[in-house]
This record gives structure tokens, C-alpha cells and sequence, in this order.
């Protein structure tokens, strides 16, 4: 008897390990990340876009595009403006005039984040409202040096036909009124996106 209970022990000792082992091969990890093929999410080969148009940054008159919603105790002892915070909704256009095509929006914030010169932050987003890209955006967050000739600013994601989107966007400034504050500044956005 002692041997049978002897066998009946090794047989259930080896039965439970090899059980635990085929529990734990079968096992589903939890992971917090895991890598996709992109062709899981519906998307097709990355594309290379630029879009051309004009930004209209008005801070004068009855109905400004750009309004300053915050600033430090220092801001206007500050030859940069240091501490001014703006919100912005600017339209923006095909051509430099403001008449002109409505192709979008740029709605976001920007900031006078320099003590030493005239460099703004700025996050924003543009919105398109016109042909294959309306009701998508692209997410701008970089440095805008503004008296700068040419200004690039990195683009830092995107929604729509720019998901995952990545690119920078270059800014010159067509006109600015030294009188009103007013801007007109062209931009020419290269983007990746699939």
C-alpha cells in the first residue's frame, strides 16, 4: 500500500508540474505597450505634403484675431514684451490679403518667452477648413523668433489626414504695422503623414 501511495504521489507530483507549466505557456502577458504594424490602423504609405498659405495676426480694431489674456508685472518694463500671454484664432488665407480664400484657422497661444530678444513660444494648432485636408489639423509647438527672416517651427502631430504627423513649418513675415501691431506672416508647411 505504501508503494501505491508512493506512485499515486510522483505521478500527481509530476502531473501538477506539467499542468503549471502548460497554464503558464498559455498564458497571456499584460503588456503596457506592444509594437503595430501601421497597415493595423488603416494606414497606406507616408506622404510627403506642402501647404502654402498667409497668417493674419490682428491685435488692433473692433474684432482682433489675437488677444493678450495674461501678462507678468514686468511685461511692460520689458523691451521683449517678457510674460505677455496671447490667445490667437487667426485666419488664414490663400493670399496675403485677408479678402482672399479662407483656407483655415491657426487657434492657440502664443507667448513673449525671451528677456533678451523678441522670441515668441508658440503652440497652436491649424485647423483646415477648405479642399482634402478640411476638418483636419496640424499641431505646431516651437520658437518664433520674429524678427527673424525666415523661422522654422517644428509641426508635432496632427488629427484627420494628419495623424501622426511630423514636419516643420517656415514663417516670414509679409507685412507687420509697426502702428497697429498688426501681421501678415506666409508660411510654407512640409509634412509627413500618412
Amino acid at each position: 500500500m505504501a508503494k501505491i501511495l508512493q506512485n499515486l504521489a510522483s505521478s500527481f507530483l509530476i502531473l501538477s508540474i506539467v499542468l503549471s507549466f502548460l497554464i503558464i505557456a498559455n498564458a497571456k502577458p499584460q503588456r503596457f505597450t506592444k509594437y503595430l504594424s501601421p497597415a493595423t490602423l488603416g494606414l497606406k504609405k507616408e506622404k510627403l505634403s506642402h501647404l502654402h498659405f498667409y497668417f493674419h495676426d490682428i491685435v488692433s480694431g473692433k474684432n482682433p484675431t489675437a488677444v493678450r489674456i495674461a501678462r507678468a508685472d514686468m511685461t511692460n518694463t520689458s523691451s521683449t514684451g517678457f510674460g505677455m500671454v496671447a490667445m490667437i484664432d487667426d485666419p488664414l488665407t490663400m493670399t496675403p490679403e485677408l479678402s482672399s480664400k479662407l483656407v483655415g484657422r491657426a487657434q492657440g497661444i502664443y507667448a513673449s518667452a525671451s528677456q533678451n530678444d523678441i522670441g515668441l513660444l508658440m503652440t497652436m494648432n491649424f485647423v483646415f477648413m477648405e479642399g482634402k485636408f478640411n476638418g483636419s489639423t496640424l499641431s505646431v509647438l516651437g520658437r518664433n523668433s520674429v524678427f527673424s527672416t525666415m523661422r522654422e517651427m517644428p509641426i508635432v502631430g496632427g488629427s484627420g489626414l494628419f495623424r501622426f504627423a511630423r514636419g516643420y513649418a517656415q514663417a516670414s513675415t509679409h507685412t507687420f504695422d509697426r502702428t497697429t501691431g498688426d501681421a501678415v506672416v506666409e508660411y510654407n508647411v512640409y509634412v509627413f503623414h500618412y
